[in-house]
């Protein structure tokens, strides 16, 4: 394609997302801008999907959407080719070793050959003393030369494993940010599936766990009424709340998506569980929230939450499908309480 032919679709490209973003989106922001170009320009499939999906149900995209789609499928990208360089760079360095490796081998194989050879003339009687000096000088200079290389190799060896140790720390902070919400630093929703899918896979040979998931009520007109950035303030005092009341090793906590909140408990029943999503719940609900700029007095946030245990035929869907039911009857019951599967059951018109 010809650089007028490719500017000329860039700024058709352009146009089209500035008319998306004004007709579906409450935001106008370059994280926007970026969602719907990609959009637009159709290099993320899962992404329209999604945003088509969003704006089927709702009608528009909001902050908290184009966030999401943002962390998921563009900025996850960048995370991706940031993986891929520090892999690259690992394994030239890996292959750098090898080769420096190779040489010292092959220098230390010539050296035990010519100390065989050294080896048949001392031996030899008819070896002149001249001869011998001139082996000995040689096997002095030799060794100088392997023990010059092993040092050099040993220098290597130490730069590498240090050039190593700083690759393995960026792999292991990039794999964490690909793994966390921005917004609220608690787990993405790839962080909230694989944790959910390492408690079925590990639930064979332990207690049961369980699954709380948590929604937080009217929470649209919330952001409606008061803007973005006061929601922001909701989402990040929900995920301050439940770090502070849970506790138990290797939980997973997440925000999987706009204003929805999973946790992973291992090896909890369902009625501790239970006990523990009161505890944010009522946790939630006592706070006011303040408005930053003015001091102003929002009121208070309330919190609907659904609790489901594990089940030995429970695979990472049906445990999650569960606790979306009990979710969704606590949602129908009233909004602000705790549902768990057994409630649930008990309800009228519930599945």
């Amino acid at each position: 394609m010809s650089p007028d032919l490719d500017r000329e679709r860039s700024l058709a490209l352009a146009q089209r997302s500035f008319e998306l973003m004004r007709d579906y989106c409450t935001c106008a922001t370059p994280r926007a801008y970026a969602v719907w170009y990609t959009y637009v320009a159709g290099s993320q499939p899962l992404m329209n999907d999604a945003i088509k999906r969003l704006t089927t149900q709702n009608g528009t995209l909001t902050s908290a959407d184009i966030d999401q789609l943002h962390d998921t499928y563009i900025d996850g990208r960048r995370l991706a080719l940031e993986m891929d360089r520090v892999n690259s760079t690992l394994i030239a360095e890996v292959e750098g070793i090898m080769e420096m490796i190779d040489v010292s081998v092959r220098s230390t194989a010539q050296y035990g050959e010519s100390l065989q050879a050294f080896t048949h003339d001392i031996a030899n009687a008819a070896t002149s003393r001249t001869r011998l000096r001139e082996v000995v000088s040689t096997i002095i200079a030799n060794t100088r030369d392997v023990t010059a290389n092993n040092r050099t190799l040993e220098a290597r060896m130490r730069e590498s494993r240090n050039e190593i140790e700083t690759l393995r720390e960026t792999l292991e902070a990039t794999r964490l940010e690909s793994l966390t919400d921005p917004l609220t630093g608690l787990g993405n929703r790839k962080s909230f599936e694989e944790g959910l899918r390492r408690e079925i896979d590990a639930g064979a040979s332990h207690r049961p766990s369980s699954l709380i998931v948590l929604d937080i009520d009217y929470f649209k007109r919330f952001n409606d009424l008061y803007g973005h950035l006061t929601g922001d303030q909701v989402l990040r005092l929900v995920a301050i709340v439940m770090r502070e009341h849970i506790g138990q090793k290797g939980a997973t906590l997440a925000r999987f998506g706009g204003e929805e909140f999973g946790i992973v408990l291992p090896e909890v029943d369902l009625a501790t569980a239970r006990e523990i999503a009161e505890r944010v719940r009522t946790s939630v609900t006592g706070r006011e929230l303040v408005k930053r700029s003015t001091g102003e007095s929002l009121g208070k946030v309330t919190v609907s939450l659904g609790v489901a245990q594990q089940r030995p035929d429970d695979n990472a869907v049906s445990l999650l499908e569960r606790a979306d039911a009990c979710l969704f009857a606590a949602k129908r019951a009233g909004r602000n309480r705790t549902i768990d599967e057994i409630q649930a059951a008990a309800l009228p018109n519930v599945a």
